[in-house]
This record gives C-alpha cells, structure tokens and sequence, in this order.
C-alpha cells in the first residue's frame, strides 16, 4: 500500500507525526478512510476513535472529542479538541467520572455552572459510547 503524510495534533501536544496506509476519521457526518491521494476535504469531527494503520501490523487507536480533519495533497491533518490514546483509557475510570460529572449537574447552582456540567458529562458518555464500554 502507498503512504502519505499524517498528523495528529492536540492543544497540548502532537501526538503523531509520520507516513501511513490509511486512517479512519469520525467525521461528523459519518466516518471516511483516507488513503494516499483522497481527494481535498475539509470537515469537523464528531467524538469517536481515530484508527491509524502505520504498515501492514501496526496500529494506533485514539478517543478524539472532536474538532477538524483537514485532507489536502499533502496529506491529512486532525486538530483534535482532545486526544487520548485507547491503551490510557479504562471503564472504572470512565464509570468514576460519569458519576462524579452526573454529581456535578445535580449539584451545579447556576444555568453556566449546570451547562458546563452537563457538557462534559455528555463528553464523558460519548467518550464511553464510542470504546463501547
């Protein structure tokens, strides 16, 4: 298979860089695979997994929360709102912080105070949708 370019940048750091086969993007109006020479798209992402195939074996699963892909001819560009590595993730974590989210709504003493709750409680059960946990 031909290689292109592809990175993965988050605002705390890029976290890859480097030729690949394929990735697969949730995009927000469904998931696409880019391949070498996919034509120019841009388009915003839904939270789901980001699947990178390096070579013929190795992969990298990451949990995006959202943001932009970005294919051009040079390649493909995400700038992730946030990016975690699959292998980082557990659902006793997840699970412990969907309560403690769920805690934080209930308890929340204004409308911005219960709305910035309720957002990352709805990031939380959309991260724990898309690992299928």
């Amino acid at each position: 298979m031909a290689a292109f370019h592809f990175e993965l940048v988050s605002p705390e750091k890029l976290l890859f860089s480097g030729d690949v086969e394929s990735v697969v993007v949730p995009g927000s109006d469904g998931q696409f695979t880019v391949m070498k020479d996919h034509a120019p798209v841009m388009t915003t992402m839904r939270p789901g997994v980001v699947d990178v195939n390096e070579s013929g074996s190795k992969a990298l699963r990451l949990f995006v929360r959202g943001g932009f892909a970005d294919v051009s001819a040079s390649g493909l560009t995400i700038l992730a709102e946030q990016a975690i590595p699959l292998e980082q993730l557990n659902a006793e974590d997840i699970a412990r912080e969907i309560g403690n989210a769920e805690e934080d709504v209930s308890d929340a003493s204004t409308d911005d105070a219960r709305n910035a709750a309720q957002e990352r409680l709805d990031q939380l059960r959309e991260l724990r949708a898309a690992l299928g946990i």
